[in-house]
C-alpha cells in the first residue's frame, strides 16, 4: 500500500513539475482546480440541484444553500476534461451533486465549457434521477500567471422529463487556480 501511494504522489509531483516548466496555465499537462458562484435559476428552489458551486437561493420560505468544486487536467493546450462534486441543502432535504464535461479556451482568454450534471438524494427527488446537459460561456480574467477570474453565462438543460421539463439559465463567477 505504501508503494501505491508513493507511486501516486511520484505521478502528480512530475505532472505538476511538468505543467510548470511549460508556462502557460492551460497548456497540456496542467491542472486547473475551480469554485464558482451562481445567481438565477428557475422558477422553483429545485432548479439550483445541478450546483456544484458555492450558491444562496431564498423565495418565501424556501431556502436553498450549495457546496462544491471542480477540478479538470488539460489533455491539450486549452482543452480541460473536468469533474465536479457539490452538495445541497434544500431546507434541511439534502443532495449530492456530480459533473463530467470538457473547457475548452477559445484563444487562451474564452472559457466554453459542455457538461452533464446529475443529482442524487431521496428526500428530494425520490426515485427520480435529475440529469442536466450544461452549456457555458464567458471570459477568463488572468489577475496573475495561475489564478483567473471567470465570469459567465451558463444554461443548463433538463435532460429528465419527469423530474423537470424546465431549464436553467444561470450567470456565473468562476474563480480558478491552474498548476
Amino acid at each position: 500500500m505504501k508503494k501505491l501511494v508513493l507511486a501516486a504522489f511520484a505521478v502528480f509531483a512530475l505532472t505538476f513539475v511538468n505543467a510548470q516548466e511549460d508556462g502557460s496555465a492551460l497548456s497540456k499537462g496542467s491542472w486547473v482546480v475551480e469554485a464558482n458562484t451562481g445567481f438565477g435559476g428557475g422558477s422553483s428552489g429545485l432548479a439550483h440541484s445541478a450546483n456544484t458551486g458555492f450558491g444562496l437561493y431564498s423565495v418565501d420560505d424556501l431556502t436553498v444553500w450549495s457546496v462544491g468544486g471542480e477540478a479538470g487536467y488539460f489533455v491539450a493546450d486549452d482543452l480541460a476534461i473536468k469533474v465536479g462534486l457539490g452538495y445541497n441543502d434544500f431546507d434541511g432535504a439534502n443532495s449530492f451533486t456530480y459533473k463530467l464535461g470538457a473547457k475548452y479556451y477559445i484563444g487562451s482568454e474564452f472559457p466554453v465549457q459542455v457538461d452533464l450534471t446529475g443529482a442524487s438524494g431521496d428526500d428530494i427527488f425520490g426515485d427520480e434521477k435529475p440529469l442536466w446537459l450544461g452549456l457555458q460561456g464567458g471570459y477568463a480574467w488572468f489577475v496573475a500567471d495561475n489564478i483567473s477570474i471567470e465570469p459567465g453565462l451558463r444554461y443548463n438543460i433538463s435532460l429528465n422529463e419527469d423530474f423537470t421539463d424546465e431549464g436553467v439559465f444561470e450567470a456565473r463567477i468562476g474563480f480558478a487556480l491552474h498548476f
